[in-house]
């Protein structure tokens, strides 16, 4: 079972995502918080699988509470869940050490695959969101990237699919293979190009 906590200033959004969690049979809620200060004390108390965090709240906000998290936790899984998508909200966000990144106007399939994905040690990303990182990266990239032999056709399928930036169900989808044929292959390309998340790996396939 995964537990999250839920940390939004709007009582709406944070009852939306309760029904959605609680409905998964995986997955349940086992706090909520309405602002960052908050959120970091349940954090501490409750130790959730993932915290599911809002970023603009009264008082500490959620990347304020994501650093303090974090630096009690360095373990902990913290999940973005946000309207703003921009840079001055995303970057800041990852350098206090969320481990994704998702928009609020994303598919619920979306956010349920995010929570899983970020229990699971990946790093979720909405697709706008990681293209935008992978452009970035890919400018102020400098070495080339080391070559890896060995990938399978299928493999490089679904090498050039998450470098679009699909999710594991839309490369499931695309290919029609299964979405756990998908998280394996994600796990060999990761093994063999060395990537630590997602992100990377895309931006070993945009190389």
């Amino acid at each position: 079972m995964i537990r999250i906590l839920l940390v939004d200033d709007q009582p709406l959004i944070r009852a939306g995502l309760r029904m959605l969690c609680d409905a998964e049979s995986d997955l349940t809620v086992v706090g909520e918080a309405d602002n960052g200060r908050d959120a970091v004390t349940l954090a501490a108390r409750l130790t959730p699988d993932v915290t599911v965090m809002d970023l603009r709240m009264p008082g500490v906000d959620g990347i304020t509470a994501t650093g303090r998290i974090l630096a009690a936790r360095p373990a902990a899984r913290v999940l973005v869940l946000t309207t703003f998508g921009d840079d001055d909200h995303l970057y800041p966000a990852l350098t206090a050490g969320a481990c994704g990144f998702l928009l609020k106007d994303a598919p619920p399939t979306e956010l349920l695959d995010g929570i899983r994905r970020a229990a699971s040690g990946d790093s979720p990303f909405s697709q706008e969101v990681l293209q935008r990182l992978v452009r970035r990266a890919v400018a102020a990239r400098v070495e080339p990237p080391r070559p890896v032999s060995g990938l399978t056709a299928r493999e490089r399928d679904v090498l050039n699919l998450v470098a679009e930036g699909l999710s594991n169900t839309e490369i499931a989808d695309r290919l029609h293979i299964g979405v756990t044929t998908v998280k394996t292959h994600i796990t060999s390309l990761m093994t063999k190009t060395d990537s630590p998340n997602r992100v990377r790996l895309a931006l070993f396939a945009r190389g």
